[in-house]
């Protein structure tokens, strides 16, 4: 395998620790409750988030997606097993996966200050009263600050300055212009780097160790951020149970999840096997050149190594994707828990995007059309839990909602013509 990375072509990697549900639960106690508690603080925001944001008062605040059935010809990769997308690149306010982990990091500061400020007087406290004058002119005393590529900078940006905070967005030299341009557009400095992604994090949790009023929201080591992922998992069940899907051993259910640093994907997977037990199935998808945390689960290093150690670039068309190394808080909390690791190539990524806008017409990025490479990688990869079973799959698709037809266009020629 290692030939194959260095090479930069596509490649399976199975997790031969994966340790059964039961063998992990009273370990994970602590953190399902934490996992709660998170699905609690959503419900206790939105409220406010409905007058924040018109886009969700049809819901109440509540943030969430649809899981939407694909065409053979999309998802099945030449398989007969249902294959749904999970659409979280229709995510309101954010359009991506980043409205959960992105979203409950903040809130989680913007609680603990206001309840320290006795702005809230406990969690039971209606939050509303986080949208008022008085509390919009506290939150602007402080500053939220996170290290981006993209997406979790634009859900950082829209909501802290939707709270009055003050945020400064430190973005790699992967970044879009365009959501660049957004940020801007909605209040946030955006700070450019002319290196990567673990740089600008470097940079800005530096920059936060300095200054007691800037929160730094770190997606290498954030617990709130995994946890805000984590609860997409345990929502799963309440969305299958319609469509007449019951996961077991025996009637699999995979799930297919793009891949950076780790913290969306390891969350939804850690919450998903904890809600569904060993019948979920979790393959994490990462570009060939930059399988960070495939090359920290399979040597067991975690963040101490880096795809640079391969001799890989790093750049890739999935600019969500574009990370030299995984978060270590991520890499031990899921070694246990994925069952795989598979890499696709960017041209493939732009045959999917291209095939999904043509054949079901849905709008993603590159970094969220790579799942719909796992079904076909695992069928091939042969995983000993699918042996004589018919599995069910849903692909993440975790961003591409707020891409500007420029943008999309340019993605599609990319893929035109193969997909």
């Amino acid at each position: 395998m290692e030939a194959a990375l260095r090479a930069g072509k596509p490649v399976f990697w199975q997790n031969p620790h994966r340790r059964p549900v039961a063998e992990l639960r009273a370990d994970m106690s602590g953190l399902l409750a934490d996992i709660r508690e998170a699905a609690a603080r959503f419900s206790r925001f939105a409220p406010l988030l409905a007058d924040l944001f018109p886009e969700l008062r049809p819901t109440g605040g509540v943030i969430e997606s649809q899981l939407l059935p694909l065409p053979e010809s999309v998802g099945a990769g030449g398989g007969r097993e249902p294959v749904f997308l999970k659409a979280d690149h229709l995510l309101p306010v954010a359009g991506s996966v980043k409205a959960r982990g992105g979203f409950h990091a903040v809130l989680a500061v913007t609680e603990r200050l206001a309840m320290d400020a006795g702005l809230l007087a406990g969690p039971d406290a209606d939050h509303r009263l986080l949208g008022e004058a008085r509390s919009r002119a506290f939150f602007a005393g402080h500053t939220l600050s996170v290290g981006s590529t993209g997406n979790l900078g634009l859900s950082i940006g829209i909501l802290g300055r939707a709270l009055g905070f003050a945020v400064t967005v430190h973005m790699s030299h992967d970044a879009r212009a365009w959501k660049k341009e957004k940020l801007r557009e909605a209040g946030a400095t955006v700070v450019e780097h002319a290196e990567d992604y673990a740089a600008a994090c470097a940079t800005a949790r530096a920059l936060a160790a300095a200054d007691p009023a800037n929160h730094f929201i770190d997606d290498e080591n954030s617990r709130d951020l995994f946890l805000g992922y984590a609860v997409a998992g345990l929502r799963l069940p309440a969305q299958l149970r319609p469509l007449g899907i019951v996961v077991s051993p025996e009637r699999p259910l995979c799930l297919h999840l793009p891949c950076g640093v780790g913290g969306a994907p390891g969350g939804i997977a850690l919450g998903a096997r904890l809600a569904l037990g060993d019948g979920a199935l979790a393959v994490f998808v990462e570009p060939t050149e930059a399988p960070c945390l495939l090359l920290g689960l399979a040597t067991g290093r975690h963040e101490a190594v880096s795809i640079k150690d391969m001799g890989l670039s790093g750049r890739t068309i999935a600019d969500g994707l574009a990370v030299p190394r995984p978060s270590g808080l991520v890499c031990r909390l899921v070694a246990p828990m994925v069952d795989g690791v598979c890499t696709v190539t960017d041209a493939a990524m732009a045959d999917h995007v291209a095939a999904a806008w043509k054949r079901a017409a849905l709008r993603l990025e590159p970094s969220a059309a790579a799942g719909l490479a796992g079904p076909a990688m695992v069928r091939a990869a042969g995983l000993p839990r699918l042996a004589g079973r018919t599995p069910s799959h849903i692909v993440w698709g975790t961003g591409g909602g707020m891409l500007p037809d420029e943008a999309f266009e340019e993605i599609l020629a990319m893929g035109e013509g193969r997909g």
